[in-house]
């Protein structure tokens, strides 16, 4: 049974920095794409980040390029990310998400996901 569990949300002030851990079990975590999505009430899912499987290649939405990082630590089985210089636009439920064997941007093509953890930046 695949489970993503994330954790390193919490309320932070404008401009300020939070780091997103998923640790995931019950899958081969180094075959897979890993990504980040994020939802703010009244909005759909959408994509925030991806990195491939080995790392080499990453993705970013236009809004978070920049302030942003993914990364994976494979002996861990753990995907971050970092978020820096954060924005009262930026709250919202963040959820990570295996893509498959390649990055893709779609929610509706992921077979996994986790349980969310809120980040709530205040202006």
């Amino acid at each position: 049974q695949v489970q993503l569990v994330e954790s390193g949300g919490g309320l932070v002030q404008a401009g300020g920095s939070l780091r997103l851990s998923c640790a995931a079990s019950g899958l081969t975590f180094s075959s897979y794409a890993m990504g980040w999505f994020r939802q703010a009430p009244g909005y759909e899912r959408a994509f925030v980040a991806a990195i491939s499987w080995n790392g080499g290649t990453t993705s970013y939405a236009d809004s978070v390029k920049g302030r942003f990082t993914i990364s994976r630590d494979n002996a861990k089985n753990t995907v971050y990310l970092q978020m820096n210089m954060l924005k009262p636009e930026d709250t919202a439920v963040y959820y990570c998400a295996v893509l498959g064997p390649k990055i893709q941007y779609s929610g509706s093509r992921v077979p996994y996901w986790g349980q969310g953890t809120q980040v709530t930046v205040s202006s």
